[in-house]
């Protein structure tokens, strides 16, 4: 049983896919997901596809969708999607909303999708698809009577076609042609001999054909037009565009009189004298046509009078309503000609009103007779008509000057068609001119009553007779396909840019059924009819038809023939508007034609395009994105419409052509005439000779052919071969351009991996040498040549000369084909074969113009075992891997060496391994690997399956298989054995690397073109369980999370590592268990400590010393530990950190401990607000409070001591952290100088911390060290800013005000519940030293907070230095900093003190400042560092800047400006707090802040899904711009975000439990 397919359709704001083209098949699943842009919006989908088999497709009938989520989430919509099962063919049409509504014309975005019909032929209806499909076209008139149709189709049968296309069947008009039908409803009386027929005896034939003869039907369909002698359409003249229904049309009409009248005294050489005689031979004499016409023909007809207005009448009217003092009702501010609707002579007008205002010019006073310089009444009114007839002159003068360049081109176009029809070697060369051949045939036909001169013409229609004079049909070259060419507003039958069909009046539908009711009743009935009869249709001169008129056709079609199959050929110009018919439409193939190919290479390109992927394509997953493909073709290689390739090309060309169609992926098709050599084109509407009927006779007379005629036996091996080839799943395709006129098409099997290989020398033009095969480049086969399916050549016989039969079409009798079949490889007369080690070279030895050979490989038996071994290990994958038998092969053992065994034993420090390391961690290893290298490409990102699947996850939807990833792949094994070898030399990877070794020794046997594809196929499943195995070993809220969720809980395994140049300082050996992680090295069998720590990013931040980061590291500690559930790498990383405590603080730059730099005044507040954080998340998280911390440095100045000499509880080294920020801290770094920091100057050494008791807030540094985490130091000598800090910060920071006074909160609270023994800290105040509770301290904060840190919205008395702020309202980033102004700079950072510590702010205040900060500084994906109003600002950072800009130079700016992740995690999470506390007041607040927060988010989504890395930057230049500088990924921008989701999520928690 195939497996269900299903493609996702991701929605984005304002797409309009209507010209995109998505192709789905019956069975499968189309899904659609959320973009970016709609995760906060309230999408309402709508599809018009039924939902189930009980209700019937109608267009404008729309089903809403439901969303559906997978993930426990309900907050998070990153991963809802709604379906539809495709259950029925046609088009179909979605659309969605985002304001509610349920109607299209409220649509903010909208698409269509095809589903193709299935197919069966045979009387146990074996079902077919599009691509086995082997057309044939036949005129249907040159059938004979119907009697003998059977015989006739026989041949299309024989010759190995499954489709019969049968041009229309219906009764044909006056001039015979097959495409102007005169009675749609009616079989033609011309198919009747002895008995008359039916439909029903078509239907009867056609059933015939699909069961006995495996053969199906199509016909066209013609909506556009019909004969011009139609009864019907003579009985209901408003079926056409006539005069009275397009009464637009009279000047056209008029203009093609006055030619046929000029053509017709041209026939009789009334013009000779004037250089036109009646033989037409020269170009001067169309020159001389071009000047009589302009001069002395049309000037006689003044046609401009049909648009402009009579003057004369226009004044005597206006006199009138000057006498009569006429009320002006309403008028315009401009005059205009207003069109007469009935295109009358001298009919148009001018509005009376508009008229009255502007040119009866009296007073106001109501005194007619002050106007100056008029003496009277009479006198004034004859000025306002002088004014008036001057503008109406004038109105008059423009539209004759438009009517005057109107005929200009018509002229143009009536002498370039008699050009092409009198003198054009390609055209008919006419000669003379007579009544029957005009210059130029009419575009209108009228009564004979209507005959005569023009005047006499234009006399009938004005007399009431405009009805029965019609516009004829035809093809307007490069015209807008949308626009109705016959609607008034278009000039292309005045114009004469109609290429007209005479025999043929265009159909008139209007918009809807109303406006037309026969019409539209007698086309449905002709469209149910046949469909009732025919498998599919043609859509004849699709892109005229109205567009709507073939939807409503053609759905009143497939409620008849559910699976109609529906071709066109579209001539829209654009792939776009081709697109757009076929959605509309339902179109399952477009006619596509090789003869439009001009070389052999451009052939050979047809063949590709039009269908398969390539050799050694990758496996596509069974869900997979919908990606827009390319119109399905039907490839022909003579379609009815093209002339005989014999003439065009030469008879040595029609087999290799058609042999290349044959190879093609996609329908093919044929003409009836083409296999039997016919040397000339069978018109449609000339031709009258009958086809030959099929025989098995040797030697037929003309009125029958056999196999041996033309190429027809030949033709039968291409069809069955094409069939045999879409039937088993020759899906892939490689063209390969031998020669300038030698193509070689592969079709592979990639199921059994069997291919056949057709070479084909085309011969565009008759060879000089038939016989001469000249150097051909041999080819190379993978494996072995099973046999040569046939081989074949053109050759020309002497003897026969071609003589036209003239009862019955026949070919070149001369021209044969040389064909041999199932022929033993040594045998070959055309080809020699060699082995070549595990290929086999193929030399052409004797390959003459017109020659095919075609062969079938398959892969030796090594190679076969090989692929059935890498398809078991597959199968432990879950993969549904087939054998060549087609058998499922899925491993559900359970033994140690199954994949799922081995993967089941790794925890997440060996998923971290498998998964991901940077270049440095991995180098760092000391085990000699490091990133792999791919020539042209470069490193991989990531050692691990992460590095490799970021490149897949690009290569594989577009199957590109000229990657270098490919090539290297291709090219050796290096790739295969890196990601193996490098876990066999980790005790807790070696047995996974051992079973990729294993399983990679197989693909070593693998022709090298389908190593990428199981390369992949390994690679990629194994990921999938992988990143399986992370997800389960996470916490409920990861398992349970969206794909969004567990695309940032990643970052917990990405970051989270053991770097053996980057360890964590010893914890104590009598740590309560569990102890700390150890590992063992393979090389040296040594046990070692190996507790994880927490990179700051990729790859800056990897290993050695710049790996560690103390306040990096708790701030990402929640997000990428806690909140995922890993707790004891939490609990580890806060107790070593704690061992380092120093000063009363931890370092910045960990390097072991023992290289620790003390030089930042926030880590500690970090780590503290870590540990609170630990206690409330962490079930029994206030045990950690006792746990023992293994002091380096008991004493600011001990020596570092061992792990365990000097042990103390972490509640001891908290309380002594605080204790000491209370008393004051102040030393110089240790080593002070450039052998720690040769940038900063010597005062910068110096660390100053401690607490303004006034005010309670801590405070620290100076303005020569930055010791928050805008850290900044200057380094350019050049532009005077090295040793300066970009951002110092000192004083009392906004955040740490905040974090401080969290954890005073935090402690008290432990401290009343009996967890923490301390209640109080001594503080030291100018000397003095008294006892501060925790309770009393943050009270003192709270106390001073909003009078020191709060700017107004207005300006208020007690503010000291208004003159400095910059923006209004906001929260001072700091108080009282050395640089003064520093205070009143708008940055993110007071976001982080309302998280933690909410109670600090009035939540009016706070939300006006996250209003300013959401408008100022909020950008796509981080905050802006500072107001971009501020003299500072600089937003684009570029490290290596060496100019002499003191703001830029070396990356000074880092953080003034350029936008930063982590922080935006803080200021939404502030914005949900505070909307959840204003929702009492403000009703609707919180609804709209999660909407933000969640639009916010989706750009984050975006990035962490479609980053190589899978993670977030650190930072982004000025409005989300990508900074070269920044690490690609953060750990703390990954954490803070997921913060986001959770807070999102506990909120809607909140929300349900009421």
């Amino acid at each position: 049983m195939p497996v269900t397919q299903a493609r996702v359709l991701t929605l984005n704001r304002g797409e309009n896919r209507e010209t995109t083209l998505y192709r789905l098949e019956k069975g499968w699943t189309l899904r659609f997901a959320l973009g970016p842009s709609l995760l906060s919006a309230s999408v309402r989908l709508y599809c018009n596809h039924p939902p189930s088999s009980d209700k019937t497709f109608k267009r404008t009938t729309y089903y809403e969708l439901p969303w559906r989520s997978p993930s426990g989430m309900s907050s998070d919509r990153h991963d809802v999607f709604a379906e539809v099962n495709m259950g029925i063919a046609g088009s179909f049409n979605y659309f969605f909303t985002v304001d509610g509504s349920d109607v299209p014309s409220s649509a903010d975005g909208q698409g269509y999708f095809l589903v193709d019909p299935t197919l069966h032929v045979g009387s146990d209806n074996v079902e077919i698809t599009l691509d086995c499909i082997q057309c044939q076209t036949v005129i249907t008139k040159l059938l004979g009577p119907f009697s003998q149709w059977e015989n006739r189709l026989r041949v299309a049968k024989e010759t190995g076609y499954n489709l019969i296309h049968f041009t229309p069947i219906q009764e044909l008009g006056i001039s015979n042609s097959a495409y102007s039908i005169r009675d749609q409803r009616i079989l033609s009386p011309v198919y009747n001999d002895h008995q008359q027929y039916s439909y029903k005896d078509v239907k009867t034939l056609v059933e015939t054909m699909k069961n006995d003869w495996r053969v199906l039907a199509l016909t066209d369909l013609v909506f556009n037009h019909t004969s011009k002698d139609s009864p019907w359409v003579l009985e209901h003249p408003e079926c056409a565009y006539n005069l009275e229904n397009a009464a637009h049309l009279m000047p056209a009409y008029v203009m093609d009189r006055i030619l046929s009248e000029f053509s017709d005294e041209v026939a009789k050489d009334k013009w000779v004298s004037k250089g036109v005689p009646s033989s037409i031979d020269d170009e001067s004499q169309l020159q001389a046509i071009r000047h009589v016409l302009l001069t002395e023909v049309f000037p006689r007809y003044r046609l401009q009078e049909f648009y402009t207005v009579s003057v004369d009448g226009t004044l005597k009217e206006f006199k009138r309503g000057i006498e009569e003092n006429r009320h002006i009702s309403e008028s315009k501010e401009v005059l205009d000609i207003i069109q007469d609707p009935q295109y009358r002579r001298l009919k148009s007008k001018v509005d009376p009103d508009t008229v009255l205002k502007l040119y009866n010019t009296d007073s106001e006073d109501g005194n007619h007779d002050n106007r100056p310089g008029v003496l009277n009444r009479q006198e004034r009114i004859t000025k306002c008509c002088d004014s008036l007839r001057a503008r109406l002159n004038e109105l008059n003068g423009a539209k004759e000057r438009d009517i005057e360049e109107i005929i200009k081109v018509a002229v143009e176009n009536f002498v370039a068609n008699v050009r092409w029809r009198f003198l054009d070697p390609n055209g008919p060369q006419v000669g003379t001119v007579t009544g029957k051949k005009p210059l130029m045939h009419s575009y209108f036909v009228w009564p004979e009553s209507h005959s005569g001169t023009v005047d006499w013409a234009e006399q009938k229609v004005t007399s009431g007779e405009g009805a029965r004079v019609m516009a004829v049909n035809g093809w307007v070259m490069g015209d807008d396909p949308l626009k109705n060419f016959a609607e008034e507003g278009s000039n292309v039958y005045i114009q004469r840019e109609l290429l007209a069909w005479g025999d043929s009046v265009k159909l008139r539908y209007g918009q809807k059924p109303e406006d037309c009711p026969y019409l539209w009743n007698h086309m449905r009935d002709y469209a149910e009819t046949t469909a009732r009869i025919f498998h599919g249709v043609r859509l004849d001169n699709c892109h005229s038809t109205p567009i709507h008129v073939a939807e409503y056709m053609l759905d009143a079609a497939r409620k008849v023939q559910p699976d109609l199959y529906v071709i066109a050929e579209l001539f829209t110009g654009g792939e776009h508007l081709d697109n757009l018919f076929i959605n509309r439409l339902g179109i399952n193939s477009l006619i596509r034609e090789a003869l439009t190919a001009w070389d052999a290479h451009e052939e050979g390109r047809l063949v590709h395009r039009y269908g398969g992927v390539p050799v050694g394509s990758f496996v596509q997953p069974r869900i997979q994105p919908l990606v827009q493909t390319m119109a399905h073709a039907i490839f022909f290689d003579q379609t009815h419409d093209n002339p005989s390739p014999i003439t065009k090309r030469s008879a040595y060309d029609l087999w290799p052509t058609a042999a290349l169609v044959s190879m093609a992926f996609c329908a093919t098709g044929s003409n009836r005439g083409y296999d039997q050599l016919v040397p000339h084109h069978i018109h449609v509407v000339k031709e009258e000779r009958l086809y030959p009927s099929w025989t098995e006779a040797q030697n037929p007379d003309a009125s029958h052919i056999n196999k041996t005629f033309g190429i027809t036996l030949g033709k039968r091996m291409l069809n069955q071969l094409h069939y045999e080839m879409g039937m088993n799943g020759f899906t892939q395709v490689y063209v390969d351009q031998l020669d300038p006129a030698v193509v070689s098409v592969t079709r592979h099997n990639p199921r059994t991996h069997e291919s056949i290989v057709l070479v084909s020398r085309t011969a565009f033009q008759n060879p000089d040498n038939p016989d001469d095969t000249g150097y051909i480049r041999p080819i190379t086969v993978e494996g072995i040549i099973e046999e040569i399916i046939f081989e074949g050549r053109m050759r020309s016989a002497k003897g026969y000369t071609y003589k036209e039969n003239k009862e019955f079409i026949n070919g070149l009798p001369e021209y044969y084909l040389e064909l041999r079949e199932h022929v033993k490889v040594e045998d070959s007369g055309m080809v020699k074969v060699k082995e070549l080690g595990d290929k086999m070279e193929v030399s052409f030895a004797s390959f003459t113009p017109g020659s095919v050979v075609a062969f079938r490989s398959s892969l030796r038996q090594p190679a076969k075992n090989a692929i059935l071994e890498i398809r078991r290990g597959l199968g432990q994958f879950g993969y549904l891997m087939r054998s060549y038998s087609g058998h499922t092969m899925f491993d559900e053992s359970w033994d140690t060496s199954n994949f799922r065994a081995i993967v089941s034993t790794l925890s997440l420090a060996d998923l971290n391994r498998v998964l991901y390391r940077v270049d440095a961690e991995e180098r760092d290893d000391g085990n000699g690997f490091g990133s792999y290298h791919i020539p042209n490409h470069g490193d991989l990102i990531y050692c691990g399956l992460r590095g490799i699947i970021s490149l897949l996850a690009e290569i594989r939807p577009q199957n590109d298989l000229g990657h270098p990833l490919c090539k290297n792949l291709r090219t050796g094994d290096w790739l295969a054995e890196y990601t193996a070898n490098r876990l066999k030399v980790h005790h807790g990877t070696e047995k996974l690397g051992a079973w990729f070794d294993a399983v990679f020794s197989h693909l070593k046997k693998v022709p090298r073109y389908l190593v990428p594809c199981y390369f992949d196929a390994i690679v990629t499943g194994a990921y999938v369980v992988l990143h399986t195995m992370v997800v389960q070993q996470l916490s409920d809220f990861i398992r349970d999370g969206s794909t969004f969720v567990q695309a940032l809980a990643m970052g917990s395994v990405q970051f989270c590592g053991f770097v053996k140049t980057s360890m964590l300082p010893p914890l104590s050996p009598d740590l309560a268990a569990p102890p700390a992680r150890r590992e063992v090295d393979l090389k040296t069998g040594e046990e070692i400590e190996a507790t994880l720590s927490l990179a700051a990013g990729f790859t800056h931040f990897s290993s050695g010393y710049m790996r560690n980061w103390g306040r990096d590291t708790f701030i990402a500690l929640r997000g990428l530990l806690l909140l995922t559930g890993r707790y004891q790498e939490a609990r580890c990383l806060i107790l070593a950190y704690g061992g380092t405590l120093r000063h009363g603080l931890i370092p910045n730059l960990l390097n072991e401990g023992t290289g620790a730099r003390y030089n930042c005044r926030d880590a500690i507040w970090w780590w503290l607000q870590a540990i609170q954080e630990y206690t409330k998340l962490v079930p029994g998280g206030s045990a950690i409070l006792q746990d023992k911390v293994s002091r380096l440095y008991p004493t600011d100045d001990s020596e570092a001591l061992p792990p365990g000499a000097h042990d103390q509880p972490l509640c001891d080294v908290i309380q002594e952290a605080l204790r000491r920020h209370a008393e004051g801290i102040k030393y110089r770094e240790r080593n002070a100088g450039h052998q720690i920091d040769s940038e900063m100057t010597d005062p910068g050494f110096t660390v100053e911390v401690g607490v303004r008791w006034e005010t309670g807030f801590v405070y620290g540094g100076n303005e020569h060290n930055c010791g928050t985490w805008m850290d900044k130091m200057g380094s350019s000598l050049k532009a005077g800013n090295k040793g300066k800090p970009a951002t110092p910060r000192d004083g009392s920071a906004v955040e740490l005000v905040g974090l401080s006074l969290s954890t005073l909160r935090w402690l008290a609270q432990l401290h009343t519940e009996g967890l923490y023994p301390y209640s109080e800290v001594t503080a030291s105040d100018n000397g003095h030293q008294y006892s501060v509770s925790f309770t009393e301290w943050a009270d003192k904060i709270k106390d001073n907070f909003e009078k020191c840190f709060w700017i107004s919205k207005f300006p208020e008395p007690k503010e000291t230095t208004p003159e400095l702020i910059n923006r209004r309202p906001m929260y001072k980033d700091s108080y009282h900093a050395t640089q003064f102004w520093a205070n009143f700079q708008l940055r993110p950072n007071f976001a982080v003190a309302m998280v933690v510590a909410p109670e600090l702010f009035d939540v009016d205040n706070a939300w006006s400042a996250l209003e300013t900060a959401g408008e100022v500084l909020l950008g796509p994906l981080g905050m802006k560092t500072l107001d971009s109003r501020d003299w500072a600002y600089e937003g684009d950072y570029d490290n290596a800047n060496d100019g002499d800009n003191t703001k830029l130079a070396r990356g000074w700016n880092y953080h003034q400006g350029p936008e930063w992740v982590w922080p935006i995690g803080y200021f939404l999470r502030a914005k949900l707090y505070f909307a959840s506390v204003r929702e009492k007041t403000t009703p609707g607040v919180l609804k709209e802040t999660v909407n933000f927060v969640e639009t916010a988010l989706s750009r984050h989504y975006k990035e962490v899904m479609t980053s190589a890395w899978q993670s977030l930057p650190e930072l982004t230049n000025s409005n989300g711009s990508y900074c070269r500088d920044s690490c690609r990924a953060q750990a703390w921008s990954t954490g803070c975000v997921l913060e986001v989701l959770y807070d999102l999520e506990m909120l809607q928690k909140d929300k349900a439990a009421g």
